[in-house]
């Protein structure tokens, strides 16, 4: 499999890239802005995207959509949870003081239980509210990818449109804290870490 880790957009956000060997099929997991650079890291790796992963619908880890589905005509999925998110994109930036392109509809909406076939690997979805009503996590072996639900050593914010703090602790507990300690957990923002890290030296776990 191959994994490419970017960090785009204003906000720095991480923005994956998950392909196949064989096939060069690909996903791109919240391209948060800086299009180019990641439609240059594709090329670079000979991927062809069939899938633009949405892990939830704030404007630093979706921004990109538009000009991704321009470029490469991939679906955008997404959890019906974040549409008013997705339809309010550029007032999202407005109140960060900042100008922020509109997205297009999602083109699939995804749920708790849904598969995605990328070449020889699966990728599964959890739905993991708190951060935002429609977070979801994609799981493919033993990586997932979190959004802001989860970083090394904290947790995502829940005081934004639609976030719960007791819901959240409550996703990570039950989704991502009953997988295996050695899962990889890839956060929307800084570094990478372990389920079983987390689980014992998290302090909004301990």
């Amino acid at each position: 499999m191959i994994l490419e880790t970017l960090v785009v957009g204003m906000i720095q956000a991480n923005c994956y890239l998950l392909g196949d060997e064989k096939t060069g099929e690909a996903v791109v997991i919240d391209p948060g802005g800086d299009v180019p650079v990641i439609l240059r890291a594709l090329e670079a790796r000979k991927l062809k995207p069939v899938a633009i992963l949405a892990t939830h619908g704030h404007f630093d880890h979706v921004e990109g959509l538009a000009a991704m589905k321009r470029a490469t005509n991939a679906p955008i999925l997404l959890h019906r949870g974040d549409l008013p998110l997705i339809q309010g994109m550029t007032v999202q930036g407005q109140l960060f003081g900042l100008r922020v392109e509109a997205a297009p509809p999602p083109d699939r909406f995804v749920t708790e239980g849904d598969t995605l076939v990328v070449g020889g690997h699966t990728v599964s979805v959890l739905h993991t509210p708190g951060h935002s009503p429609g977070s979801v996590c994609f799981k493919v072996d033993k990586k997932i990818f979190v959004g802001d639900l989860l970083f090394a050593g904290s947790i995502g914010r829940t005081d934004l449109q639609g976030g719960d703090y007791d819901t959240l602790l409550r996703s990570v507990r039950d989704k991502i804290f009953t997988l295996p300690d050695d899962t990889t957990v890839y956060p929307g923002h800084g570094p990478e870490t372990s389920v079983g890290f987390e689980k014992r030296t998290n302090p909004f776990f301990r």
